[in-house]
């Protein structure tokens, strides 16, 4: 997997847990930020993409039915 080199500002006291862990397993810090950033990105994709939907329906720009529509669409309407 290729990789890009990046700069973050992080609170000391998380980096030298990061440090901590790497000297005490044998892997780099870097391993484990990545492990961290991979484990979450999903996670915050899903979040703000819901949010999005949300502002958007709010606004008015999101398209919606009714429940009695959405059963009739479904053939689920007795």
């Amino acid at each position: 997997m290729a990789t890009a080199l990046t700069a973050i500002r992080a609170p000391e006291e998380v980096m030298e847990r990061y440090t901590r862990l790497a000297q005490g397993t044998g892997r780099s810090r870097s391993f484990y930020i990545n492990e961290a950033l991979e484990e979450s990105i999903d996670r915050l994709e899903y979040e703000y993409g819901i949010l999005r939907k949300v502002e958007d329906w709010r606004a008015g720009r999101l398209e919606t039915v009714s429940l009695d529509e959405l059963e009739d669409s479904l053939g689920l309407a007795d």
